[in-house]
């Protein structure tokens, strides 16, 4: 097997003055290989990958888990409000799908309406919770 040539190109360089790079050169040799092979080597060829600039598919934490919102889970509903106004956060804090978020807004609803969530704040033994959001850095920016 006959090894390629190496060529050197002489490049003008301004910090250091002139240098010397090497160049590779294929020879007749490995376009003749490749001819009779019948065309461009398998190695040349494109790679099938998926989109590496992809983003990944979000999902919301209740989809991805599985739990159905209930009136009675207080616990739950009340990760979704606010300590100080009682309101619950908005989508683009949450980050819930929007069909999720309705059944959150209804289940919190029934459950202030049936006296086991108070209307304007949150219950003091839920304030230590863990958070599963942060509500000083929303998921996504805010619609207006």
């Amino acid at each position: 097997m006959m090894q390629n040539p190496i060529y050197f190109l002489l490049k003008q360089s301004r910090s250091t003055g002139p240098m010397l790079l090497p160049r590779l050169v294929h020879s007749s040799v490995t376009l003749q290989r490749n001819a009779e092979s019948g065309g461009a080597e398998t190695s040349d060829m494109p790679i099938e990958i998926e989109n590496p600039f992809k983003k990944e598919k979000v999902v919301c934490i209740l989809c991805k888990m599985k739990i159905e919102p209930d009136y009675k889970n207080v616990r739950l509903l009340s990760q979704f409000v606010s300590p100080f106004t009682g309101l619950m956060y908005g989508r683009h804090i949450t980050g819930l799908c929007k069909t999720q978020q309705e059944r959150v807004a209804s289940e919190i609803t029934k459950s202030q309406n049936a006296g086991m969530m108070p209307y304007y704040n949150k219950e003091p033994e839920f304030l230590e919770d863990p958070k599963l959001f942060n509500p000083d850095r929303p998921v996504r920016n805010h619609e207006y």
